[in-house]
């Protein structure tokens, strides 16, 4: 089994000890993180949606993220990750959410945010958690990496653990 497959296994069977359920928001993973989750037997009891906003017009009109936001912060920053958490638990009503943002490449890449950079964030409906990573690689890796970085943390906010430690 891969390490993804791992990861989303171990995130159903803590979901299941606490009869909860996630959502996640997705941009650059365009539904990875959704995936790997129903990949698993028995998801539906812990997986309540799946948000694949790639376009800005889409984390507005379906996650609530503030149009400004795309101005002033641009789409990848922990702003607009955040805003996608709290817009993927107000809509799907899950206790627990991941959302994703990154510039996945080859193209799309700047001086402030070159290829690789992922914004993540966190949310148990009390706590909210984001950070921004680099990842090396390509399109496929960067996205690979997205993915595991997202389950992992939610695996440690699942725990009680810090998400960005790990």
């Amino acid at each position: 089994m891969d390490r993804i497959s791992q990861l989303a296994e171990q995130l159903g069977a803590a979901l299941q000890a606490q009869a909860a359920q996630v959502t996640t928001a997705e941009s650059c993973t365009g539904g990875g993180i959704a995936e790997a989750i129903t990949r698993i037997p028995g998801s539906s009891a812990w997986f309540e949606a799946g948000y694949v906003t790639y376009s800005n017009v889409q984390k507005t009109k379906q996650l609530a993220v503030c149009a400004d936001f795309f101005t002033s912060v641009g789409a990848v920053s922990r702003e607009v990750v955040e805003a996608m958490v709290r817009g993927a638990q107000a809509n799907s009503g899950a206790r627990y959410a991941v959302a994703v943002s990154g510039v996945a490449g080859p193209d799309g890449g700047s001086v402030e945010k070159p290829v690789g950079t992922v914004w993540l964030a966190w949310g148990d409906g009390e706590r909210l958690f984001s950070m921004r990573k680099q990842f090396a690689g390509n399109r496929d890796e960067v996205r690979r990496q997205t993915v595991e970085a997202a389950l992992a943390g939610l695996l440690r906010l699942l725990a009680e653990e810090n998400p960005l430690v790990g």
